[in-house]
């Protein structure tokens, strides 16, 4: 008896008002203000934390605890870029050096990229091949690379070969074990199929592992390019007639800390700008990828 009751009371109970579905327009409007909000709020984070750690900096000079002899100060390393800008450096104009230190980074960062990616996946390929030079790159890998800079500056001189060796070096190893694995973990299910199909060795290599491997290769290439550059610095470093790392040695010689970290902010700066042109080039090789679950949140 009461469940009908309750039955009637349910079916005389005012129908709920229909709500009306947000149209796909709608859904990717409301997506598309999050993540532009997400992407502000990140901006002003990073700004406030970069203006607190320089305040606590330049504030801790100013009061002496933070010596500035030693450890510099943000005022003193712009006014030195500053110095640099306008009346260039004891080698020459501050962007000639910058250009010296980039070309040096992008040739060896391409030849050794490429040479990564090559050797990679035809090792990757190849297990006999691998086999045997396996211990022949393990050697190699284990040399330090500072040891190597001073070996190529003889051989080669203080020109630009040594400081383009020593990068290809650095960005060789690393390019290297990403392609490699990266052939190694392709989808063998995906290459059986391809075999039944008839497909060629090459031309599975070039449909089926090689897109396989890009995730991988695209990762190392966005760490490489900083191993290249830290390459050009140390080979400039070592012995050089022009670059930022040559600024770096000079200001140590004369005790000059600000202009250590003034000639370190320009690398980060170069560095920044060449990690946002290889974004933008990742990002169009590789259109299929999924967005990051993070750019979604």
């Amino acid at each position: 008896m009461q469940a009908d009751t309750m039955q009637a009371d349910a079916a005389s109970a005012p129908f709920p008002a229909h709500r009306a579905v947000p149209t796909e327009a709608e859904i990717e409007a409301k997506a598309r203000a999050r993540l532009k909000a997400r992407r502000a709020l990140v901006i002003s984070l990073r700004i406030a934390i970069l203006v607190a750690v320089l305040g606590i900096w330049e504030i801790g000079a100013l009061t002496g605890f933070i010596d500035p002899f030693f450890f510099a100060s943000p005022s003193g390393i712009a006014e030195q870029i500053w110095v640099w800008m306008t009346e260039g450096t004891s080698q020459g104009p501050l962007w000639v050096q910058i250009l010296v230190t980039l070309e040096e980074t992008i040739l060896g960062f391409f030849i050794g990229a490429v040479g990564g990616i090559v050797c990679g996946i035809v090792l990757g390929r190849n297990k006999l091949l691998a086999d045997v030079f396996s211990i022949y790159i393990k050697i190699a890998n284990s040399i330090p690379r500072v040891v190597l800079g001073s070996i190529f500056i003889i051989a080669l001189g203080l020109g630009m070969a040594s400081k383009v060796a020593l990068a290809v070096v650095m960005v060789f190893f690393v390019v290297f074990a990403n392609a490699f694995q990266g052939v190694r973990e392709a989808d063998r299910a995906m290459i059986a199929n391809a075999q039944i199909l008839g497909a060629s060795p090459f031309q599975i290599t070039t449909s089926v592992i090689i897109p396989s491997a890009m995730s991988w290769i695209l990762a190392s290439l966005h760490v490489s390019f900083g191993f290249a550059l830290v390459g050009a610095v140390v080979g400039e470093f070592l012995g050089a007639k022009q670059g930022v790392g040559l600024l770096i040695a000079t200001a140590q010689g004369a005790f000059n800390a600000n202009g250590v970290f003034a000639a370190m902010i320009i690398l980060a700066v170069v560095a920044l700008v060449m990690e946002f042109l290889i974004t933008l080039v990742e990002n169009r090789l590789v259109k299929w990828r999924p967005v990051p679950y993070s750019e979604q949140n």
